[in-house]
């Protein structure tokens, strides 16, 4: 199991990954926050993204707001951090919010 800090964006004109701020994965979603469409989003995209079943992501905290942590429930670190280097980012630059 991984956690992750990320900072979503709302609306945006394209969904995924989009970087790293603040040592938050940064996620762009198109749905906006209302009655949970962004959460929703937000599993999705993670779990296309790191490999996993929708089932096995899950928001820990922060469900209204746009700073969140998030549980990969079936991926492991190591795994994380291969994505991560496949998409072009520095997993070291989340040093203190994966654990």
């Amino acid at each position: 199991m991984t956690h992750l800090t990320v900072r979503v964006i709302p609306r945006s004109s394209k969904p995924g990954i989009a970087g790293i701020r603040d040592g938050a994965l940064l996620v762009r979603l198109q749905s906006p926050p209302v009655e949970g469409a962004a959460n929703d989003e937000l599993i999705q995209v993670m779990a296309e993204t790191f490999g996993g079943a929708r089932r096995d992501v899950e928001i820990v905290v922060g469900e209204r707001s746009k700073l969140k942590r998030v549980a990969l429930n079936a991926v492991e670190r190591h795994h994380v951090d291969a994505v991560l280097r496949a998409l072009g980012l520095n997993p070291a630059d989340l040093a203190g919010h994966v654990r």
